[in-house]
């Protein structure tokens, strides 16, 4: 079974070790495993700041890993918090490594927002996945709203109505995959 398996790249956009994004994508990773071979980015925090100088030539090499992660990849999970009602740092930093190299564009991709509130981060997200043509973020998006009482620190989604949304969601992936 697993060579009908598509391939994703899920991208926490927190930088924090035990957040509960992290937490998210491993619960996701493992409701969706007979259908999806999901690989949790390791640390966009390891991505250097953006350089338009360095965006072409002379890439540097973490960005050339995440870059081919992203090709390589059927679809794109991207699960984030907000920080002062915006896209986190080190999250909007590695999606404008993308821009020029087009990675995003036209491959499936989920954006799912976990923070306290979110309205405002996922929002500018959406903007910033549609200007780069990811595919299908609209149908794709989910936003949940006082995560840290929904997830527990084992991966697991403890609220029954964030469990549903959250499996609809990846049903609509997983068809938009093929």
């Amino acid at each position: 079974m697993s060579a009908t398996r598509k391939k994703v790249l899920a991208i926490s956009g927190s930088t924090r070790k035990h957040s509960s994004n992290h937490s998210l994508l491993t619960a996701i990773a493992g409701m969706t495993a007979e259908k999806l071979d999901i690989a949790i980015f390791g640390s966009i925090a390891d991505l250097p700041h953006f350089d338009p100088d360095r965006n072409l030539e002379n890439v540097p090499a973490e960005v050339a890993n995440f870059r081919h992660r992203l090709a390589d990849a059927d679809g794109v999970i991207i699960c984030t918090p907000e920080y002062a009602h915006g896209v986190p740092g080190s999250l909007k930093n590695a999606i404008d490594w993308t821009v020029s190299s087009s990675e995003f564009s036209n491959k499936p991709t989920v954006l799912i927002t976990a923070s306290s509130d979110g309205r405002f981060g996922h929002q500018a997200l959406l903007e910033t996945l549609r200007v780069i043509e990811a595919k299908d973020v609209d149908q794709l998006q989910l936003l949940i709203q006082f995560i840290k009482t929904k997830v527990d620190a084992s991966g697991r989604i403890t609220d029954e109505q964030t469990q549903a949304e959250v499996k609809q969601l990846m049903d609509i992936f997983v068809r938009c995959l093929t």
